[in-house]
């Protein structure tokens, strides 16, 4: 069967496992032997465990991150992720770190990326719309499935850049992590990882402007996402340390919750 007749079908054509195998040890080799990737690597080494014992809030892109008091992060270390600056103009807060590891959410917002002095850490595949400088930090993604406790090796993208924020605040040493606007749900609905173009103002996220119109995104995987949110949870639980949502609402119920005020009260800063 010839790989149209499979498309004809809906079958998808069959992998190569060499083509596939050789595409990885590729990938693996360029980020071995890039001069960016060993500056980045250098960095990401000296941050390991640089917030040991500390509280960390990661800010998802959910539409319930327009109730959180942005005012009361002030005094803790919060990451935010992809297109965070878009409530910029609405508050004075600004996220200690941005996390973006979506070629597409990085190519559409690399105008703030390149124009910020937040500290960034994007994918290692789209380093080509960002400068190099020192507040970018590159990552390299790898292809298994497992949490990355050393992200200075590789980390696993997970089907969500919330789970490379959880293995970033693991990684510099973080206790306990807060997730704050992880809706855990979609106003558009479809298969899940398939590339869609906006058309109208984005409901799916905090921001209407989020995924603009024209601008093309891909549909969430939300049962792989939960996968990985729970590999995540059990490394924390394994290590000792905490990691619980503290979304107003939504439907993400695998992570311990707790109020935002509550973590907050407990944290260690």
């Amino acid at each position: 069967m010839t790989d149209n007749t499979h498309a004809a079908y809906g079958v998808p054509p069959t992998i190569n496992p060499y083509r596939t195998g050789w595409a990885l040890i590729l990938k693996r080799l360029v980020w071995d032997l890039h001069p960016s990737a060993w500056v980045s690597r250098s960095r990401l080494r000296a941050i390991i465990d640089s917030h040991k014992g500390q509280s960390a809030i990661i800010l998802c892109n959910g539409p319930s991150l327009n109730s959180v008091d942005l005012d009361s992060l002030h005094e803790i270390f919060t990451f935010g992720l992809n297109k965070i600056n878009l409530l910029f103009d609405r508050s004075a807060f600004r996220p200690s770190a941005i996390v973006s590891t979506n070629k597409l959410a990085i190519q559409q917002n690399a105008e703030f990326f390149n124009a910020t002095d937040i500290p960034l850490f994007i994918d290692f595949a789209a380093r080509r719309f960002v400068k190099a400088r020192s507040s970018v930090t590159l990552l390299h993604s790898s292809a298994i499935p497992k949490f990355a406790r050393d992200c200075s090796v590789s980390i696993c993208l997970g089907h969500t850049v919330t789970f490379v924020a959880m293995q970033l605040a693991f990684h510099m040493g973080f206790q306990r992590v807060a997730l704050v606007g992880c809706d855990h749900t979609f106003a558009v609905k479809g298969p899940a990882n398939t590339t869609v173009i906006a058309r109208g103002p984005d409901r799916s996220h905090f921001d209407p402007r989020y995924f603009s119109p024209g601008q093309a995104w891909q549909l969430p995987d939300l049962t792989a996402s939960e996968y990985f949110y729970a590999l995540a949870a059990e490394q924390y639980r394994l290590a000792g340390r905490t990691l619980v949502n503290c979304t107003s609402r939504g439907r993400l119920e695998l992570l311990e919750k707790c109020s935002l005020d509550q973590f907050l009260r407990t944290a260690t800063l």
